[in-house]
Protein backbone atom coordinates (compact mmCIF):
# COMPACT_ATOMS: atom_id res chain seq x y z
CA UNK A 1 0.00 0.00 0.00
CA UNK A 2 2.81 2.43 0.82
CA UNK A 3 4.33 1.88 -2.62
CA UNK A 4 1.12 2.12 -4.63
CA UNK A 5 -0.39 5.24 -2.99
CA UNK A 6 2.28 7.78 -4.11
CA UNK A 7 2.13 6.38 -7.64
CA UNK A 8 -1.67 6.79 -7.73
CA UNK A 9 -1.34 10.36 -6.45
CA UNK A 10 1.20 11.25 -9.17
CA UNK A 11 -1.01 9.68 -11.81
CA UNK A 12 -4.04 11.73 -10.71
CA UNK A 13 -1.95 14.94 -10.70
CA UNK A 14 -0.70 14.20 -14.22
CA UNK A 15 -4.22 13.48 -15.48
CA UNK A 16 -5.49 16.75 -13.96
CA UNK A 17 -2.63 18.69 -15.58
CA UNK A 18 -3.31 17.17 -19.00
CA UNK A 19 -7.03 17.85 -18.71
CA UNK A 20 -6.41 21.51 -17.83
CA UNK A 21 -4.16 22.29 -20.83
CA UNK A 22 -5.73 25.12 -22.83
CA UNK A 23 -4.96 27.58 -25.60
CA UNK A 24 -2.13 29.97 -24.74
CA UNK A 25 -0.30 27.65 -22.31
CA UNK A 26 3.45 27.19 -22.82
CA UNK A 27 4.25 23.48 -22.48
CA UNK A 28 7.13 21.00 -22.63
CA UNK A 29 6.77 17.68 -24.50
CA UNK A 30 8.46 14.36 -23.84
CA UNK A 31 10.70 15.05 -26.84
CA UNK A 32 12.03 18.24 -25.23
CA UNK A 33 10.10 20.61 -27.48
CA UNK A 34 8.73 23.81 -25.99
CA UNK A 35 5.65 25.28 -27.62
CA UNK A 36 2.53 27.35 -27.10
CA UNK A 37 -0.83 25.60 -27.36
CA UNK A 38 -2.83 27.03 -30.27
CA UNK A 39 -5.56 24.42 -30.41
CA UNK A 40 -6.87 21.22 -28.85
CA UNK A 41 -9.03 18.37 -30.11
CA UNK A 42 -9.83 15.34 -27.96
CA UNK A 43 -6.38 13.76 -27.51
CA UNK A 44 -4.47 16.01 -29.95
CA UNK A 45 -2.81 19.31 -29.07
CA UNK A 46 -1.47 21.73 -31.70
CA UNK A 47 1.66 23.58 -30.59
CA UNK A 48 3.15 26.70 -32.14
CA UNK A 49 6.92 26.25 -32.03
CA UNK A 50 7.93 29.32 -34.06
CA UNK A 51 6.02 31.90 -36.09
CA UNK A 52 5.58 29.60 -39.09
CA UNK A 53 5.71 26.14 -37.48
CA UNK A 54 2.77 24.36 -35.87
CA UNK A 55 3.06 20.73 -34.79
CA UNK A 56 0.39 18.34 -33.54
CA UNK A 57 1.16 16.15 -30.53
CA UNK A 58 -0.69 13.60 -28.48
CA UNK A 59 -2.00 15.19 -25.29
CA UNK A 60 -0.21 12.42 -23.34
CA UNK A 61 3.16 13.63 -24.67
CA UNK A 62 2.92 16.83 -22.63
CA UNK A 63 5.17 16.55 -19.60
CA UNK A 64 4.87 19.95 -17.99
CA UNK A 65 3.00 23.24 -18.27
CA UNK A 66 5.67 25.95 -17.98
CA UNK A 67 3.41 29.03 -18.13
CA UNK A 68 -0.33 29.45 -18.09
CA UNK A 69 -1.92 31.44 -20.90
CA UNK A 70 -4.35 34.29 -20.38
Amino acid sequence: FMIIRPQQKRHKETEAMLASVRKGDRVLTTGGIFGTVVGTKDDVVALKVTDDVKIEFSRASIVQVKERGE
